[in-house]
């Protein structure tokens, strides 16, 4: 047993800034502004300059974020190869906007499709036609193919959109998450590596997408933050100045969250290297956002024989990316084509994924480590 329980969600945020969010809110709730004001400008700019594109769109979810950049790239009527592995969100966004869905099965060591699985999708074609690829950095982590995926999809001319609803300061190569493709939408989610309560953000690098991106929030109001005239069948997508403020809290305080969520990553870690129990490793990456640490459950031990002989001792599992893969998902079954993905069958529901937050303390690492080794050896 532990002091304290260990919990897998933390909402990292001190007192004072929490009083800085109350005066802040205060300030916006006594001017009026209650969207599209000056926090929301801060907020896009410093993400913006955070992931290094040109442009940032703050909206209200990851999941609208998704639906617009695949507007941008008239994903509608086309098809889109997508992980299996990945939240709803994804594959409903594709069928949101009048795609259809490919999925592609996984590899246990990256949790994400090889480049050998988009390379033979690509090759054995669909109809209607492939024009792209939503690609998800499941966990935080980027595969280490994935600058060679989006070279290949290119050189086919097919885009390649990025879902970081999990990513926030991954990097590899120089180039972080959200600026490694044609576009990306991150989630603000509260489970999330920084939080804005609800809330998204799209990033991209070309003028024209931003122009129409911030009208598909707005009611599709080209260049009008109000008014009545409406060129682009957009929604009611916009972030709150409210949250915008949380958000810019969060932004600046991403880096040294990470950093203390990469120290609890070793240290949980280091014990399983030792005895070799396998997990997604981001030892190829720059940095990780250590969203989730995936842990393959070796033959003979179950989910749950587990999650309860590490609830015994107060350590507490977060949930699973994902234990059931999209295409066995019973709201999918009539509107996707069936496929047969035996890697994603098999390790989504045969891993686990124990507590790491930027909460933890180096001791509370080494125990979740140490509890690991006892009860998957």
């Amino acid at each position: 047993m532990t002091n304290n329980p260990i919990k897998p969600f933390y909402f990292d945020i001190t007192d004072e800034e929490i009083d800085f969010f109350a005066e802040e809110s205060k300030k916006i709730l006594k001017s009026g502004r209650l969207i599209l004001g000056e926090n929301t400008a801060e907020f896009e700019k410093a993400f913006a300059e955070y992931v290094g594109t040109k442009h940032a769109i703050a909206v209200n979810t990851g999941s609208s974020g998704l639906e617009i950049i695949l507007r941008l790239k008239k994903a509608g009527g086309t098809t889109v190869l997508v992980p299996t592995n990945t939240n709803f969100a994804t594959v409903a966004a594709v069928l949101r906007v009048g795609g259809q869905v490919q999925y592609l099965d996984m590899d246990e060591n990256t949790f994400a499709p090889s480049l050998e699985m988009v390379k033979e999708a690509v090759e054995k074609g669909a109809n209607p036609a492939i024009s792209g690829v939503l690609w998800v950095h499941i966990g935080g982590v980027i595969s280490a193919e994935f600058p060679q995926i989006v070279e290949y999809c290119h050189e086919n001319g097919l885009f390649v959109l990025e879902d970081t609803a999990h990513a926030h300061g991954s990097q590899i190569k120089g180039v972080q998450a959200g600026n490694l493709g044609d576009g990306a939408a991150f989630s603000f989610f509260p489970t999330k590596i920084m939080t804005t309560f609800e809330g998204g953000m799209i990033t991209l690098n070309d003028d024209e997408e931003d122009y129409i991106a911030r009208s598909l929030r707005n009611q599709g109001k080209r260049g009008m933050d109000f008014g009545g005239l409406h060129t682009d069948f957009g929604n009611s997508t916009r972030i709150s100045e409210i949250h915008a403020v949380l958000g810019r809290i969060q932004l600046a305080k991403l880096p040294e969250m990470i950093k203390r969520r990469q120290r609890c990553y070793e240290l949980i870690t280091a014990p399983l290297r030792e005895t070799g129990i396998k997990f997604v490793s981001t030892d190829h990456m720059d940095s990780a956002s250590q969203y989730k640490l995936m842990v393959l459950l070796p033959e003979g031990k179950t989910v749950q024989e587990v999650k309860n002989a590490l609830a015994a001792e107060d350590i507490f599992l977060g949930g699973t990316v994902y234990e059931i893969p999209c295409h066995l998902q019973p709201v999918f079954k009539d509107m996707c084509p069936e496929q047969s993905l035996p890697r994603a069958e098999y390790w989504c529901p045969n891993h686990i994924c124990p507590p790491l937050t930027s909460g933890m303390t180096e001791e509370e690492a080494k125990i979740v480590g140490e509890a690991l080794v006892r009860h998957l050896t």
